[in-house]
């Protein structure tokens, strides 16, 4: 691993840990050149997927990028960072064991709307907000309604 402070490759682990849902591994390392040191995270990856966005172009896929997204959605929301995480983790995990190393940027954008769901309605509209480029008001009403029309079917199944 290259310190961040000098750039050397001799570092050197001092403990690893992992965290609370054993997803990542959090190692401490000391620049054996400087002293400096640093934490890292190891997760574990089940396959190199690619991404193929709306214009056919194909890019690495990368987590960071999703987790940067999602937290956008959930600004000022209040969801533990915990449970972004898990989710994040949860959706990553589906892509890579759905059994292709492509994905199309449709599917991911889909995937974490169905997450979103579930996690926090705002987030949910300011993320499909986004994806599905909304032009006017009458897009948010929309989705709007197809929220209320599950709540009232959920509260529905509940008095039966």
């Amino acid at each position: 691993m290259r310190c961040p402070n000098c750039n050397s490759l001799d570092t050197q682990v001092k403990d690893s840990r992992p965290t609370e849902d054993s997803s990542v591994i959090r190692r401490r390392r000391v620049c054996i050149a400087c002293n400096f040191r640093f934490t890292t995270f190891e997760r574990v990856q089940l396959r190199e997927l690619t991404v193929i966005k709306r214009n056919g172009r194909r890019v690495p896929f990368d987590r960071d990028k999703l987790m940067r997204s999602v937290s956008i959605s959930l600004r000022k929301r209040p969801v533990e960072p915990e449970r972004v995480e898990k989710m994040v983790s949860t959706i990553v995990r589906e892509l890579e064991t759905g059994g292709e190393a492509e994905i199309s940027s449709e599917v991911i954008g889909e995937t974490v709307m169905e997450h979103l769901r579930t996690l926090d309605d705002v987030a949910y509209v300011r993320f499909a907000s986004v994806y599905r480029n909304f032009r006017e008001a009458k897009d948010f009403a929309d989705v709007l309604g197809e929220l209320s029309g599950e709540e009232e079917a959920r509260l529905a199944a509940i008095r039966k």
